[in-house]
Protein backbone atom coordinates (compact mmCIF):
# COMPACT_ATOMS: atom_id res chain seq x y z
CA UNK A 1 0.00 0.00 0.00
CA UNK A 2 2.99 2.47 0.89
CA UNK A 3 4.56 1.71 -2.70
CA UNK A 4 1.08 2.47 -4.03
CA UNK A 5 0.95 5.88 -2.82
CA UNK A 6 4.29 6.89 -3.61
CA UNK A 7 3.49 6.35 -6.91
CA UNK A 8 0.17 7.69 -7.29
CA UNK A 9 2.32 11.11 -5.49
CA UNK A 10 5.03 10.90 -7.87
CA UNK A 11 2.49 10.43 -10.83
CA UNK A 12 0.29 13.74 -9.57
CA UNK A 13 3.49 15.72 -9.67
CA UNK A 14 4.92 14.63 -13.05
CA UNK A 15 1.69 14.74 -14.74
CA UNK A 16 0.99 18.03 -13.42
CA UNK A 17 4.11 19.44 -14.26
CA UNK A 18 3.87 18.23 -18.11
CA UNK A 19 0.45 19.59 -18.18
CA UNK A 20 1.86 22.78 -16.64
CA UNK A 21 4.64 23.42 -19.27
CA UNK A 22 2.52 22.45 -22.10
CA UNK A 23 -0.20 24.98 -20.87
CA UNK A 24 1.87 27.73 -19.83
CA UNK A 25 1.45 29.76 -22.88
CA UNK A 26 -2.20 30.28 -21.98
CA UNK A 27 -1.75 30.66 -18.37
CA UNK A 28 0.77 33.41 -18.89
CA UNK A 29 -1.02 34.89 -21.83
CA UNK A 30 2.11 34.66 -23.81
CA UNK A 31 2.31 31.53 -26.32
CA UNK A 32 5.94 32.29 -27.41
CA UNK A 33 6.82 31.68 -23.68
CA UNK A 34 4.43 29.14 -23.61
CA UNK A 35 6.97 27.50 -26.16
CA UNK A 36 10.21 28.48 -24.53
CA UNK A 37 9.15 26.17 -21.66
CA UNK A 38 8.21 23.26 -22.50
CA UNK A 39 11.60 23.03 -24.88
CA UNK A 40 12.95 23.75 -21.77
CA UNK A 41 11.37 20.84 -19.97
CA UNK A 42 11.34 18.52 -22.93
CA UNK A 43 15.88 19.36 -22.95
CA UNK A 44 15.57 18.44 -19.34
CA UNK A 45 13.83 15.66 -20.01
CA UNK A 46 16.18 14.42 -22.78
CA UNK A 47 19.44 15.29 -21.11
CA UNK A 48 17.89 13.00 -18.57
CA UNK A 49 17.22 10.01 -21.11
CA UNK A 50 20.35 10.52 -22.09
CA UNK A 51 22.24 10.37 -18.60
CA UNK A 52 20.29 7.31 -18.29
CA UNK A 53 21.38 5.84 -21.92
CA UNK A 54 24.81 6.42 -21.61
CA UNK A 55 25.05 5.06 -17.83
CA UNK A 56 23.64 1.81 -18.76
CA UNK A 57 25.60 0.69 -22.30
CA UNK A 58 29.06 1.59 -19.90
CA UNK A 59 27.83 -1.26 -18.13
CA UNK A 60 27.93 -2.96 -21.61
CA UNK A 61 31.93 -2.05 -22.02
CA UNK A 62 30.91 0.64 -24.63
CA UNK A 63 33.01 4.00 -24.36
CA UNK A 64 30.20 6.65 -26.00
CA UNK A 65 31.49 10.49 -26.03
CA UNK A 66 29.68 11.71 -23.38
CA UNK A 67 29.93 15.34 -24.42
CA UNK A 68 29.30 15.49 -27.95
CA UNK A 69 26.04 13.32 -26.59
CA UNK A 70 24.54 16.10 -24.97
CA UNK A 71 25.86 18.33 -27.64
CA UNK A 72 24.05 16.21 -30.38
CA UNK A 73 21.02 15.83 -28.31
CA UNK A 74 20.58 19.38 -26.82
CA UNK A 75 21.21 20.56 -30.47
CA UNK A 76 18.46 18.27 -32.28
CA UNK A 77 15.67 18.66 -29.62
CA UNK A 78 16.32 22.86 -29.92
CA UNK A 79 16.78 22.83 -33.50
CA UNK A 80 13.37 20.71 -33.83
CA UNK A 81 11.74 22.94 -31.11
CA UNK A 82 12.43 26.31 -33.83
CA UNK A 83 11.09 24.80 -36.99
CA UNK A 84 7.35 25.40 -35.51
CA UNK A 85 8.28 29.25 -35.45
CA UNK A 86 9.49 29.32 -39.10
CA UNK A 87 7.52 29.84 -42.27
CA UNK A 88 7.05 26.49 -43.93
CA UNK A 89 10.10 27.07 -46.44
CA UNK A 90 12.79 27.57 -44.15
CA UNK A 91 11.12 24.68 -41.26
CA UNK A 92 11.16 22.23 -44.49
CA UNK A 93 14.93 23.58 -45.55
CA UNK A 94 16.26 23.30 -41.81
CA UNK A 95 15.04 19.76 -41.24
CA UNK A 96 16.49 18.44 -44.59
CA UNK A 97 20.05 19.83 -43.78
CA UNK A 98 19.47 18.66 -40.40
CA UNK A 99 18.65 15.14 -42.56
CA UNK A 100 21.57 15.12 -44.77
CA UNK A 101 24.09 16.20 -42.06
CA UNK A 102 23.75 12.64 -40.20
CA UNK A 103 26.10 10.39 -42.02
CA UNK A 104 28.70 13.21 -42.10
CA UNK A 105 27.96 13.57 -38.00
CA UNK A 106 28.34 10.02 -37.62
CA UNK A 107 31.83 10.10 -39.10
CA UNK A 108 32.83 13.14 -36.65
CA UNK A 109 31.31 10.51 -34.33
CA UNK A 110 33.44 7.60 -35.24
CA UNK A 111 36.74 9.90 -35.39
CA UNK A 112 36.24 10.98 -31.70
CA UNK A 113 36.63 7.43 -31.11
CA UNK A 114 40.48 7.91 -31.93
CA UNK A 115 41.26 9.99 -28.68
CA UNK A 116 38.94 7.03 -26.53
CA UNK A 117 40.62 4.00 -27.81
CA UNK A 118 37.96 2.30 -28.27
CA UNK A 119 38.23 -0.79 -29.25
CA UNK A 120 34.75 -1.07 -31.23
CA UNK A 121 35.01 2.42 -32.65
CA UNK A 122 31.61 2.15 -34.82
CA UNK A 123 29.78 0.94 -32.23
CA UNK A 124 30.55 3.40 -29.57
CA UNK A 125 30.04 6.25 -32.38
CA UNK A 126 26.71 4.34 -32.77
CA UNK A 127 25.96 5.26 -29.06
CA UNK A 128 27.18 8.86 -29.14
CA UNK A 129 24.40 9.57 -31.56
CA UNK A 130 21.74 7.04 -30.50
CA UNK A 131 19.82 9.25 -27.84
CA UNK A 132 19.76 11.87 -30.16
CA UNK A 133 17.74 9.90 -32.07
CA UNK A 134 15.74 8.01 -29.76
CA UNK A 135 14.89 10.83 -27.02
CA UNK A 136 15.82 14.06 -28.56
CA UNK A 137 14.08 13.89 -31.72
CA UNK A 138 10.45 12.28 -30.75
CA UNK A 139 10.64 14.86 -27.48
CA UNK A 140 11.56 17.54 -29.91
CA UNK A 141 8.08 16.29 -32.13
CA UNK A 142 6.06 17.22 -29.24
CA UNK A 143 6.71 20.71 -29.86
CA UNK A 144 5.40 20.31 -33.63
CA UNK A 145 1.80 19.14 -31.53
CA UNK A 146 1.84 22.12 -29.61
CA UNK A 147 0.08 24.00 -32.25
CA UNK A 148 -3.01 22.53 -31.00
CA UNK A 149 -1.93 21.80 -26.92
CA UNK A 150 -5.51 19.31 -26.40
CA UNK A 151 -4.29 17.20 -29.29
CA UNK A 152 -0.88 16.97 -27.60
CA UNK A 153 -2.59 16.33 -23.71
CA UNK A 154 -4.74 14.09 -25.88
CA UNK A 155 -1.90 11.32 -27.31
CA UNK A 156 -0.43 12.15 -23.51
CA UNK A 157 -3.51 10.24 -22.62
CA UNK A 158 -4.27 7.38 -24.47
CA UNK A 159 -0.56 6.64 -23.83
CA UNK A 160 -0.82 7.13 -20.13
CA UNK A 161 -4.32 5.39 -20.36
CA UNK A 162 -2.78 1.86 -22.15
CA UNK A 163 -0.22 2.01 -19.52
CA UNK A 164 -2.67 1.84 -16.98
CA UNK A 165 -4.99 -0.11 -18.27
CA UNK A 166 -2.23 -3.30 -19.35
CA UNK A 167 -0.60 -2.63 -15.39
CA UNK A 168 -4.25 -3.17 -13.56
CA UNK A 169 -5.56 -5.61 -15.76
CA UNK A 170 -2.24 -7.95 -16.17
CA UNK A 171 -2.29 -7.63 -12.20
CA UNK A 172 -6.16 -8.91 -12.01
CA UNK A 173 -5.71 -11.40 -15.08
CA UNK A 174 -2.87 -11.73 -16.72
CA UNK A 175 -1.95 -15.52 -17.53
CA UNK A 176 0.18 -15.52 -20.32
CA UNK A 177 3.68 -14.00 -20.45
CA UNK A 178 4.28 -11.38 -23.45
CA UNK A 179 8.01 -11.47 -23.37
CA UNK A 180 9.20 -12.97 -20.67
CA UNK A 181 13.18 -12.81 -20.60
CA UNK A 182 13.12 -9.07 -21.08
CA UNK A 183 9.70 -7.87 -19.69
CA UNK A 184 8.63 -10.69 -17.25
CA UNK A 185 5.53 -8.48 -15.82
CA UNK A 186 4.08 -7.66 -18.96
CA UNK A 187 1.55 -10.12 -19.95
CA UNK A 188 -0.97 -10.64 -23.35
CA UNK A 189 -4.02 -10.59 -21.52
CA UNK A 190 -2.88 -6.69 -19.99
CA UNK A 191 -1.75 -5.66 -23.29
CA UNK A 192 -5.02 -6.05 -24.49
CA UNK A 193 -6.80 -4.42 -21.86
CA UNK A 194 -4.76 -1.43 -22.47
CA UNK A 195 -5.37 -1.40 -26.15
CA UNK A 196 -9.49 -1.70 -25.21
CA UNK A 197 -9.11 0.93 -22.63
CA UNK A 198 -6.75 3.53 -25.07
CA UNK A 199 -9.73 3.00 -27.52
CA UNK A 200 -12.42 3.85 -25.42
CA UNK A 201 -10.57 7.11 -24.17
CA UNK A 202 -9.60 8.12 -27.65
CA UNK A 203 -14.00 7.42 -28.93
CA UNK A 204 -15.07 8.99 -26.18
CA UNK A 205 -12.52 11.62 -24.81
CA UNK A 206 -10.62 12.90 -28.23
CA UNK A 207 -13.61 14.65 -29.47
CA UNK A 208 -14.15 16.83 -26.48
CA UNK A 209 -10.73 17.55 -26.95
CA UNK A 210 -10.60 18.60 -30.79
CA UNK A 211 -14.04 18.18 -32.76
CA UNK A 212 -12.71 18.59 -35.89
CA UNK A 213 -10.43 15.64 -35.83
CA UNK A 214 -13.06 12.66 -36.86
CA UNK A 215 -13.75 10.17 -34.13
CA UNK A 216 -12.43 7.92 -36.54
CA UNK A 217 -9.33 8.99 -36.58
CA UNK A 218 -8.73 9.21 -32.97
CA UNK A 219 -9.54 5.46 -32.86
CA UNK A 220 -6.93 5.48 -35.01
CA UNK A 221 -4.63 7.38 -32.87
CA UNK A 222 -5.93 5.25 -30.15
CA UNK A 223 -4.61 1.94 -31.48
CA UNK A 224 -1.61 3.50 -32.42
CA UNK A 225 -0.46 4.95 -29.27
CA UNK A 226 -1.50 1.76 -27.34
CA UNK A 227 0.49 -0.86 -29.53
CA UNK A 228 3.76 1.37 -30.44
CA UNK A 229 3.67 2.21 -27.24
CA UNK A 230 3.90 -1.33 -25.33
CA UNK A 231 6.85 -1.91 -28.29
CA UNK A 232 8.15 1.38 -26.76
CA UNK A 233 7.87 -0.38 -23.36
CA UNK A 234 9.46 -3.51 -24.57
CA UNK A 235 12.55 -1.70 -25.67
CA UNK A 236 13.25 0.15 -22.85
CA UNK A 237 13.12 -3.14 -21.19
CA UNK A 238 15.53 -5.03 -23.11
CA UNK A 239 18.06 -2.41 -23.13
CA UNK A 240 17.81 -1.87 -19.43
CA UNK A 241 18.08 -6.68 -18.96
CA UNK A 242 20.63 -6.74 -20.92
CA UNK A 243 22.56 -5.31 -17.92
CA UNK A 244 20.42 -7.06 -15.39
CA UNK A 245 19.24 -3.31 -14.43
CA UNK A 246 15.68 -3.21 -13.17
CA UNK A 247 14.93 0.85 -13.61
CA UNK A 248 16.89 3.32 -15.65
CA UNK A 249 16.86 5.22 -12.65
CA UNK A 250 15.33 7.08 -9.62
CA UNK A 251 14.33 10.70 -10.84
CA UNK A 252 10.57 9.50 -10.15
CA UNK A 253 10.29 7.48 -6.89
CA UNK A 254 7.93 4.37 -7.36
CA UNK A 255 8.09 4.91 -11.36
CA UNK A 256 12.22 5.04 -12.14
CA UNK A 257 13.73 6.88 -14.50
CA UNK A 258 13.25 9.14 -17.36
CA UNK A 259 13.16 6.45 -19.97
CA UNK A 260 10.97 4.13 -17.42
CA UNK A 261 8.53 7.37 -17.76
CA UNK A 262 9.10 8.34 -21.05
CA UNK A 263 9.93 4.60 -23.19
CA UNK A 264 6.43 4.52 -24.44
CA UNK A 265 6.50 8.06 -25.84
CA UNK A 266 9.23 7.99 -27.29
CA UNK A 267 8.09 5.42 -29.81
CA UNK A 268 4.34 6.65 -29.99
CA UNK A 269 4.31 10.30 -30.45
CA UNK A 270 7.01 9.95 -34.17
CA UNK A 271 3.92 7.89 -35.24
CA UNK A 272 1.03 9.65 -33.65
CA UNK A 273 2.50 12.92 -35.11
CA UNK A 274 3.15 11.54 -38.65
CA UNK A 275 -0.69 9.95 -38.65
CA UNK A 276 -1.90 13.44 -37.47
CA UNK A 277 0.22 15.51 -40.17
CA UNK A 278 -0.24 13.15 -43.48
CA UNK A 279 -3.60 11.68 -42.92
CA UNK A 280 -5.93 13.99 -40.61
CA UNK A 281 -4.45 17.62 -41.17
CA UNK A 282 -4.93 17.42 -44.78
CA UNK A 283 -8.81 16.75 -43.86
CA UNK A 284 -9.07 19.32 -41.41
Amino acid sequence: MKNFWVRAISAVVYVALFLGCIYSGELLGNRTLGGIILSAFLLFVACGCTFEFFRIVRQQGATPCVPLGYGLTAAALLMIAVVPVCDALHGFQLVMVAFTLMPSVFAVCAVVQLWYRSEQPFRDAAYTMLPMLYAAVPLGLMTWLHFDHNVLVMVLIMVWMNDNGAYMGGSLLGKHKMWERHSPGKTWEGTAIGVVVALLTAYFIGPLFNDRIAWYHWLALGFICSVIDTLGDLVESMLKRSVGMKDSGKIMPGHGGFLDRFDSLLIAVPLAYAYIALIVEPGM
